[in-house]
């Protein structure tokens, strides 16, 4: 039977050993890709809003939304962090805002509601920094394969060994997988990476796929088509929170990789140091690269009215 991750809001303090998506270099690490892509406006209103608190970079602020969930203050926002994708990995995957987020709390409407608040100049500064953290952050959770799926509490519930360590799948992606292949690659450095990554897109292996990933388009139904644009001045010229195609589309990206490899592995396998993670490290790359441009993407929408992005 399913456990969703709701279950684990009434339970223990989610910070510890808990809902955290891609963990701290993974969020930096969206973040910092970003930074690369961002237009001036968005440039320029991202670096005084963040200020000399997060080194006027989205890379530091990006782990922000996970410090203060566990907080009193804040903790209706672990509910944010995630849509619970009642669907059937690895043998069918699907991810439904009307399904999955029956109650408006998941994380497809908390990218719409920060949205709308991130331009809205009738808040205060702080208030408006709030939201680019959250969106920040969000955008970056909903490239985490597990943060879109209820399967066993989006893999929490589900324990497998991560370089001779009992850990489980959820946290495995969020971390275990991540920092070792930093740690083998990029020399434990986060901005290392992240340039690579950034770099990969500009001129790289990445460059022909790039204009795919935030065209905000399904692959299998075309009513679902739509641009960024047209998403994003949707939502704001009637100031209400409604339905968005791009982040539900990047959701669903995400969701398929829990049919096609997260649930792959053979129990007892060591997830870190089997074939298991030299085939997650490309998929996990991939995905930190497609949220950071889409974070890039998405901001300078809001900014500067349209992508500026190939």
């Amino acid at each position: 039977m399913k456990t969703n991750m709701k279950s684990l809001v009434a339970a223990v303090s989610l910070s510890v050993g808990g809902v955290y998506g891609w963990g701290a270099t993974g969020h930096q690490a969206v973040g910092y890709v970003a930074m690369q892509f961002l237009s001036p406006k968005a440039l320029s209103f991202v670096q005084t809003s963040l200020g000399s608190t997060y080194s006027q970079s989205l890379g530091p602020a990006a782990t922000w939304a996970d410090e203060v969930k566990s907080s009193a203050a804040y903790a209706w926002s672990s509910e944010l962090h995630w849509v619970d994708a009642e669907d059937n990995p690895p043998t069918s995957c699907s991810v439904s805002e009307s399904r999955d987020c029956a109650n408006g709390k998941c994380i497809l409407t908390a990218i719409a509601n920060y949205t709308t608040r991130v331009v809205d100049t009738g808040l205060s500064a702080t208030q408006r920094q709030e939201a680019l953290k959250f969106l920040d952050h969000f955008i970056g959770d909903i490239g985490q394969p597990l943060h879109v799926e209820a399967i066993k509490t989006g893999g929490n519930d589900i324990s497998v060994k991560c370089s001779g360590s009992t850990s489980n799948l959820h946290s495995v992606w969020d971390s275990g997988l991540i920092n070792k292949l930093i740690s083998a690659n990029y020399s434990n450095s986060v901005t290392t990476w992240a340039n690579t990554l950034a770099t990969r897109i500009k001129t790289g292996q990445y460059a022909s796929l790039a204009a795919s990933w935030i065209s905000c388009s399904s692959t299998t139904a075309a009513a679902t088509r739509r641009s960024m644009e047209e998403d994003v001045s949707g939502l704001l010229r009637p100031r209400a929170i409604t339905p968005l195609k791009c982040p539900l589309i990047w959701a669903q990206d995400s969701n398929k990789l829990d049919c096609s490899f997260v649930f792959s592995y053979t129990t007892g396998t060591d997830l870190c140091t089997s074939s298991y993670y030299t085939n997650a490290v490309p998929i996990i790359e991939t995905q930190i690269a497609k949220q950071g441009f889409r974070l890039a993407a998405w901001l300078n929408v809001l900014f500067d009215g349209a992508t500026n992005l190939p």
